[in-house]
């Protein structure tokens, strides 16, 4: 009984306590008071120490100034198509001349057994041009440092690239090597023609690779003694332009025969397969014993992108090899899949690759159900070292269009994985001037440092005759060889150029996309990590904040379409800290003479822009006298954007170098030099000018907790005053490129911007930087509205929150719970932004935290914020982010494991050629002879493995969900609650919170909840594959002609060369490899 009165006490005392704070608690209208009169400080403060007024009223006054002009989003989009158009045009002349000389240069070249010591020479783009030695058959060019390339180029010569798995000495080669010289002077012909051309680039079906001009293929000092692993038949160009797009059905024998190393051999074989798939194919491996089923969660054919094809290697690499073999029911099962047309796919090249050990069956009912008129070829792969009869597998490969190989080791694997290309390739060269036709590829990342390409293409054919006998005897046949891919690389910075930029304004901008939706121009196709080997694959619905209308324009701008429509949507900040609601009109069309189609994106205030008027010099001098360093104590500290305003003035990330050059030029040139853009400089000039007053309006005034006051222009000109506060800006000289500045175009109300939480590399806290208020100029010229310029004050911490806790102090308060009084131990005070990031708080341990994200702050009171709902979130996906990569200790490592070639793999001439075989006779060489060597390479390993790699990010963007102005509740957490209101500050972008202090409710969940980009696997590719995406194939498709012979269907080499010829061999290129070389001693 005793204890249950004490219960009934204490529940007592509980339901009073609560219902005294809240009695005392502020109510709504105290606290819209409180709210107000911050507001109208805030307000009042940034308008009249900015000049938002001011400079608009300069503008207005000034009008004869410029002059204002549309952007007509039709004329503009369409007359950049055209250009993109005509540039692509020029680049494919080159192509089809280049390929016509190619065809005709290989049929006049007479096959040699023999070369003479110097009849064949070349560069040799691998070869150590510091070396001093005169090694034969060898050129060795002097190289100039270019620009339009970013390295050192020699214009007299081509290079040429041999993948370190092919021995260059080979009469194959040197044949090739021979006939590919001639290509020098087509090649020179086509720069002098067009000076403008970049890599121009023959890849020969055997993997010899000729470009022009000639550079050495890697900088040693930045890749220092890395494998070469580069193979030309392995690029998304030659991929594409070598065979029409291909639906790949993998079959892989996983029978208790299947095991050990046979089993290791299949699972790199089909990675390696699989490497050989452009965003063009699709694909999906399936595995079978006495039963066939999928290896991952994929139930039919996906598109053979990244994300897809790592989900199907990781679900291969888990394969077990049980049962026995049924080829009956693995064929079916394939066959079924291939027959399915109720999903997306490439509808061309049908294709089963079976990868087995042998066996007896043929399946031949099978094939004669399924595949009557062999429209599916099919190509089997031998693996391993086994006695079982190859007869079957071959058999199935010739009687149905395809290949037989033999993977015995796995120096075969690189090789026999992509020699089934010259089979496809068949219909091809058969089809001749109708295959002709060139492609343009996705955009990736061009292995000679030229960034971002996009690359023409055009399949290059035997046109030799050749003898086939028959019953009437040897008769003249047509070559079916594709002899390889002629390319001519278009970087994105030129197509950037024929998009003009700086009259659209900071959020104005062009898009473009290919069949696959993937973009090639973007503002946000910004790839953190560039690797030649991986692609560029970005999604335009992954470039932006995607909804339905957004889907609907990029299958119409797939299909060809031409079209404009106006959309509300969603804006992510240029920082990706916030997003913004914005209007945009889309407008696109067709590029014609490829499958791009070109966008133009325009908010409604950048239909008009302003255009100078002050071509005399005198004004110009006037005007460019304010931008000089030694007056920068009287006009404010300057900068302007890194433009190309003059071709020869060099653009520099050094922003007072830059100003310096700029001034410099001008004075000596003038802004109607030829080659200067008159409209970028004249605008400059102009806004130095309008800044220039704005700041003699600054100067007359000095308000209190003012840190300093800024403005930056449309026309690249930021100026902050006083000087010392500009030594310290961190944001972007380019204002195009300044997020404060992107966002408040977007909003009609002073956007305060929360500075960076621990940001090391600014080096200064949120507290020290200031607040950073901004507003954009907005005018109105003949009923045209404008928004040329963005002003704004940086806010003194200390003093904001002295007038904070002013503002928030109840004289009748009788309690410690009713007001915001500094350090209160029961009530928390915080102003948050739109982007639920810190700025103000009557709690000095929050004031350390100024910038940081609340939800990390004040976790559980975050999320029923968002559940009221004050803020809505949006969470995207980054595909072109860098993470720090997965490591275990080494401590934890153990042994790392080492490839053990058996007696068969050392017979075999195959695996000889291999990279491993390479590694382990490198190893074992240099062991003896260098013994610092292998510790020297553990080291380089250690630093491989601690650079970053590609992966996804996830993050989390907050917004207020609604214009409801306030909000109050009760936070429950259980066996205790905290009171709270919220109150939006008008006329900007902050909310205004009070609530019990999060101490005096320990209950409640204190997760943190993260806004910030982290890792992440990304969206479920398995539901994806349910859901694909609409893309557009090809509109034309050679995977089958009924001349085609296809006789030619493999065999078992013939090769057995001498073990001690092979050793010695190797032990003499071994030599030669090290000898160049230095180690420490």
């Amino acid at each position: 009984m005793e204890s249950y009165s004490i219960a009934v006490f204490l529940i007592v005392l509980l339901s009073s306590l609560m219902n005294l704070s809240s009695a005392e608690f502020p109510t709504p209208a105290t606290v819209k008071t409180w709210v107000d009169k911050m507001q109208e400080d805030l307000v009042t403060l940034a308008r009249t120490a900015s000049g938002v007024d001011q400079l608009g009223a300069v503008f207005l006054k000034n009008r004869d100034s410029y002059t204002v002009e549309m952007n007509n989003a039709q004329q503009l989009v369409e007359s950049a198509a055209w250009n993109i158009e005509k540039l692509l045009l020029n680049r494919s002349m080159a192509l089809e001349t280049l390929a016509t000389a190619a065809e005709n240069f290989q049929m006049e070249h007479q096959w040699k057994n023999e070369f003479g010591e110097n009849e064949t020479m070349y560069y040799n783009a691998k070869d150590n041009l510091d070396s001093d030695s005169n090694e034969t058959g060898r050129i060795k060019p002097e190289f100039v440092e270019d620009p339009s390339f970013k390295r050192r180029i020699n214009y007299n010569y081509t290079a040429v690239h041999i993948p370190t798995d092919i021995y260059e000495g080979s009469t194959i080669v040197l044949n090739e090597l021979n006939w590919t010289a001639a290509l020098e002077d087509v090649f020179k012909k086509n720069r002098d023609e067009d000076p403008t051309l970049l890599w121009q680039v023959f890849g020969s079906a055997t993997g010899l690779a000729r470009y022009y001009p000639a550079s050495p293929w890697m900088d040693s000092s930045k890749t220092p003694n890395k494998i070469d692993l580069y193979d030309v038949r392995r690029r998304p160009w030659y991929i594409q332009g070598a065979a029409s797009p291909k639906d790949m059905l993998i079959l892989v024998d996983v029978s208790g025969s299947v095991s050990g190393l046979t089993l290791r051999l299949i699972r790199t074989s089909v990675s390696e397969m699989l490497e050989t798939l452009s965003d063009d194919d699709y694909v999906n491996v399936v595995s079978f014993n006495d039963d066939a089923k999928n290896v991952s969660c994929f139930t039919h054919l996906v598109q053979a992108n990244v994300r897809n094809k790592k989900v199907l290697k990781d679900a291969v690499h888990e394969i077990l090899a049980k049962g026995i073999t049924d080829y009956k029911k693995g064929f079916s099962f394939a066959f079924e899949q291939l027959s399915n047309f109720n999903v997306s796919r490439a509808n061309c090249n049908k294709i089963i690759m079976l990868f087995t050990d042998g066996g007896e069956e043929r399946a031949q009912e099978i094939f004669e159900k399924y595949n009557p008129e062999k429209k599916v070829r099919v190509f089997t792969f031998s693996v391993g070292q086994h006695n079982y009869d190859k007869g079957p597998i071959q058999w199935m490969a010739c009687a149905n269009k395809g290949h037989y190989y033999e993977i015995p080791s796995i120096g075969a694997i690189r090789i026999n994985t992509q020699e089934y290309l010259d089979v496809l390739g068949r219909p091809m060269v058969l089809a001749d001037k109708r295959a002709k036709q060139v492609q343009w590829t996705n955009v990736y990342l061009d292995a000679l440092e030229l960034g971002l390409v996009i690359t023409g293409t055009l399949p290059v054919f035997n046109k030799t005759k050749e003898l086939k006998s028959n019953e009437k005897g040897a008769v003249p046949r047509q070559n079916q060889l594709i002899l390889g891919v002629m390319a001519i690389d278009v970087s994105l910075e030129d197509i950037k150029r024929l998009t003009p930029r700086f009259t659209i304004g900071p959020n104005g901008y062009y898009f473009a996309i290919d069949p696959n939706g993937y973009v090639l121009l973007h503002p946000n196709l910004q790839p953190k990590n560039p690797k030649f080997q991986e692609p560029v694959t970005l999604d335009f619905l992954d470039a932006e904040l995607e909804n339905d209308v957004k889907v609907e324009i990029r299958r119409k701008m797939i299909d060809g379409e031409k079209g404009e429509i106006k959309i509300n949507t969603l804006v992510k900040s240029q920082d990706e800290r916030y997003i913004d609601k914005g209007v945009r009109t889309y407008t696109w069309t067709p590029v014609n003479g490829t499958d791009y189609s070109l966008a133009l994106v325009l908010p409604s205030y950048s239909a008009y822009y302003i255009k100078a008027k002050i071509e005399d010099t005198i004004t110009q001098a006037r005007l460019s006298e304010t931008l000089q360093l030694d007056h920068f104590e009287e006009y404010g500290y300057t900068s302007i954007a890194p433009r190309e305003y003059c071709k020869d003035l060099k653009l520099s990330s050094n922003k007072t170098q830059f100003l310096l050059e700029f001034i410099d030029f001008i004075d000596r040139k003038s802004p109607s030099h030829q080659s200067c853009n008159a409209t970028l400089v004249n605008r400059l000039l102009l806004d130095a000018g309008f800044s220039n007053e704005l700041v003699q309006y600054w100067k007359k005034q000095s308000p209190q907790g003012v840190l300093a006051r800024f403005v930056a222009t449309d026309g690249g000109i930021t100026r902050i005053y006083p000087k010392s506060a500009g030594e310290d800006w961190t944001e972007d000289a380019e204002t195009y490129e300044a997020s404060f500045y992107k966002r408040s175009l977007d909003n009609p109300f002073y956007i305060f911007t929360a500075p960076y939480f621990n940001n090391s590399e600014i080096g200064v806290s949120g507290f020290d930087s200031g607040i950073m208020v901004s507003r954009a100029v907005e005018i109105t010229v003949d009923g045209k509205l404008l928004k040329p310029a963005v002003v704004g004050v940086k806010i003194n911490v200390t003093t904001w929150m002295e007038n904070f806790t002013k503002a928030t102090m109840r004289t009748d308060c009788t309690s410690e719970i009713c007001d915001c009084e500094k350090n209160n131990k029961y009530v928390d005070c915080v102003i948050l932004d739109d982007g639920g990031f810190l700025l103000m708080s009557n709690q000095d341990e929050y004031i350390s935290q100024i910038g940081r994200f609340f939800g990390e702050i004040d976790p559980s009171f975050m999320r029923n914020l968002i559940k009221v709902p004050l803020y809505s979130f949006n969470k995207s996906y980054d595909y072109q982010s860098v993470c720090d990569p997965e490591r275990d200790t080494k401590a934890a490592a153990g042994l790392r494991s080492v490839f053990v070639p058996t007696i068969a793999d050392i017979l075999n001439i195959g695996w000889w050629a291999s990279a491993a075989a390479w590694s382990i006779l490198q190893q074992l060489f240099l062991s003896l002879t260098f013994p610092n060597f292998l510790e020297a390479a553990d080291i380089e390993e250690e630093i491989a493995a601690l650079s970053k790699k590609s992966c996804i990010t996830e993050q989390t963007q907050y917004f207020f969900s609604n214009n409801v102005k306030s909000f109050d509740g009760v936070l429950d957490c259980g066996n205790c609650s905290r009171i709270y209101h919220a109150e939006k500050l008008a006329n900007t972008n902050l909310v205004f919170l009070i609530v019990d202090s999060k101490v005096t409710c320990l209950a409640c969940d204190s997760k943190p909840l993260i806004q910030a980009e982290q890792p992440s696997e990304g969206p479920n590719p398995c539901e994806l594959a349910q859901n694909p995406r609409h893309r557009k194939g090809p509109e034309v498709c050679f995977d089958n002609d009924d001349n085609e012979d296809d006789s030619d269907c493999g065999g078992v080499s013939g090769l057995s060369p001498s073990l001690w010829s092979m050793i010695g061999i190797q032990l003499v290129l071994l030599w030669l490899l090290t000898g160049s070389r230095h180690y420490p001693s």
